[in-house]
């Protein structure tokens, strides 16, 4: 599978929260977030095991009592079930990669 660079199918989940799915397999998915300083990401959890690499931004992630800030060339791993969630300090771009693949974020035939 492959995905060419496109302005197109981004999703507004939360108020200053674009996802874009890039590409997925049978096993991992791979998703483009736009956050918006300001906006956050509640504290939540899933099954899924979560990577993600920070492009450009800075964000505050929560995990458990712990704030950890992260800049560019920051990456994390966030277990299956482990509870997180983030503040967005400047406009910031990720890429995560989710294992086994979120259903929840499988594009749909309109298009994402």
């Amino acid at each position: 599978m492959f995905n060419k660079n496109s302005k197109d199918g981004y999703l507004t989940p939360l108020d200053g929260i674009q996802r874009k799915t890039l590409v997925h397999g049978e096993s991992t998915l791979m998703t483009e977030f736009k956050l918006r300083e300001g906006s956050a990401i509640p504290l939540h959890s899933h099954p899924q095991e979560q990577i993600g690499y920070l492009i450009s931004g800075q964000i505050a992630f929560l995990v458990g009592s712990e704030k950890i800030v992260c800049n560019p060339g920051d990456s994390w791993c966030f277990a299956g079930g482990e509870e997180h969630g983030a503040e967005v300090l400047q406009d910031t771009v990720i890429v995560e990669v989710f294992s086994p693949v979120r259903e929840d974020y499988l594009p749909t035939d309109s298009g994402e």
